[in-house]
């Protein structure tokens, strides 16, 4: 009976033996618990795995992606993009618009960007008209060019290059008139450099721009100044100068000590033939009455009034008072010689009266 049961209970344990083994080589490599050792141990038997492979099917042609580019001989503006990328195209013609302007003013040169000017080009639109375009087409880079910008930038420039012109100015330097040099001026002829710098930034064209003036001349020049009086008071002379180059000199009277002859810097402001004498408002005249022209008008035969009330330059009957101090604030000249200077001397004459 025993025998029995012990035979019986092998058969059972080896019976789970052998399903937990297939279970194990089922599941691949484990870690299982050594029955024996007590401890774990890695089964190391393969398991088998089943894999699907799908082929797409094969047409026989391969496309490659290439980067587009402009075709062959393309131009904008002028400028070769055949071959370019668009990006690349683009970046070029960014540059090439880019490039200022010269203006040439004498030696000076001045670059003008043309984004100064406010002017813009469609970059975009022509680069994507000659990626569709045929080769060696020529493809037009468009400009938008404000003109009130153009106009307000060339207004700022004259400012900076005008120049007024510069009269010659008259003074006395030891005693003799001076005429220092005139300068011309010069004006800025913008309608003309609008135009210009208009073309030049619409048609890419950077070409140098010499800048056009309009000349202003000087009104007084050292040859046009004309006639300078000088009477010089404490020798009695006046001296008759065509800018600074004497012409002549002559013997006067001038005033004496109770009535001098003003000093200072005038100028001839009326001119009389055969002049009425009118008696002047001063203690000395206070009784006399008016002498009509002839031989006894204490003014002669000529007054030159200058720009100080009551004095004048006239002749005189009394030539014995020439080189004199005797008279009331006048110049006293010989009646053939102011006769002679009325002829010669304009209104508006400078005259100088000095001490010396």
């Amino acid at each position: 009976m025993r025998r029995t049961l012990f035979i019986l209970l092998t058969v059972v344990l080896c019976a789970a033996a052998g399903a937990l083994s297939a279970a194990v080589l089922a599941a691949g490599p484990s870690r299982v618990f050594d029955t024996i050792t007590g401890g774990t141990t890695t089964s190391t038997t393969p398991t088998t795995t089943t894999q699907t492979t799908t082929t797409a099917p094969t047409t026989g042609t391969t496309t490659t992606t290439r980067p587009q580019t402009i075709p062959a001989g393309v131009t904008v503006g002028g400028l070769l993009v055949g071959g370019l990328s668009p990006v690349a195209a683009q970046a070029e013609l960014r540059f090439f618009f880019a490039r200022p302007v010269t203006l040439v003013v004498g030696g000076r040169k001045l670059k003008v960007l043309p984004q100064e000017v406010g002017a813009a080009a469609e970059l975009k639109k022509a680069v994507d008209r000659a990626r569709s375009s045929r080769p060696g087409v020529n493809i037009p880079l468009t400009v938008r060019a404000p003109r009130a910008k153009i106009e307000r930038y060339v207004r700022g420039l004259a400012a900076r290059l005008d120049r007024a012109p510069v009269d010659s100015r008259l003074f006395l330097r030891k005693g003799k008139p001076f005429v220092t040099k005139s300068v011309d001026g010069r004006s800025l002829r913008q309608v003309l450099v609008v135009r210009a710098l208009f073309t030049a930034v619409k048609t890419h064209d950077r070409a140098p721009l010499k800048l056009v003036f309009q000349a202003a001349k000087a009104t007084v020049t050292q040859n046009s100044l004309g006639d300078v009086i000088i009477i010089r008071r404490g020798t009695n002379r006046l001296e008759l100068y065509d800018g600074m180059k004497l012409r002549r000199t002559f013997g006067v009277a001038t005033g004496q000590a109770r009535y001098p002859t003003p000093l200072g810097r005038f100028e001839i402001v009326v001119k009389w033939k055969n002049p009425w004498w009118y008696p002047p408002a001063s203690d000395w005249a206070k009784d006399a009455k008016p002498i009509p022209p002839g031989p006894g008008n204490p003014l002669g035969t000529r007054w030159m009034g200058i720009s100080s009330p009551a004095v004048g330059i006239h002749g005189t009957p009394d030539s014995a008072s020439i080189g004199y101090s005797l008279s009331h604030g006048c110049i006293r000249m010989l009646i053939p010689q102011v006769e002679w200077l009325f002829g010669q001397v304009e209104i508006g004459t400078p005259v100088y009266i000095v001490a010396s």
